[in-house]
């Protein structure tokens, strides 16, 4: 399953929400997200998160993930792990933009945030016996 939460070359210049994703089909609930910013301006920086719901309506208060906050353009590179919060069955990114300084008022980002599901992780590691010889 691959989702796009933030469609390329998205440009935010307010705070605001994505599209609901609904990941029921999803065999593993474990999503390797990468957020690529290709363009801002300076003094500010951008907070992305990703909010969980069980029936794509109610949204809670806090997001199940918050990405690093980013200044600059490049990568940020995460792991959203489902399977311990069975309820959720739809996510969105939301963003928040700071902005300080003189330069032009508005804050501007063109941003990206994709998602690929993950290979099942084991609940273990075997242990495995060396020997010396």
């Amino acid at each position: 399953m691959e989702l796009e939460l933030i469609p390329q070359s998205t440009r935010v210049e307010e705070n605001g929400f994505g599209a609901a994703a609904d990941i029921r089909l999803s065999q593993t609930r474990t999503f390797f997200c990468v957020m690529e910013i290709t363009d801002q301006k300076e003094q500010e920086s951008v907070d992305v998160s990703i909010w969980g719901s069980a029936d794509g309506e109610n949204w809670g208060t806090h997001p199940i993930l918050k990405l690093p906050q980013q200044f600059y353009r490049g990568e940020a590179r995460a792991v959203l792990e489902l399977t311990l919060v069975p309820e959720v069955n739809f996510i969105r990114a939301g963003w928040e933009l700071n902005r300080w300084g003189r330069v032009a008022p508005l804050p501007m980002f063109v941003l990206q945030l994709r998602l690929t599901e993950m290979a099942v992780m084991p609940l273990r590691v075997p242990h495995v016996q060396s020997s010396t010889a």
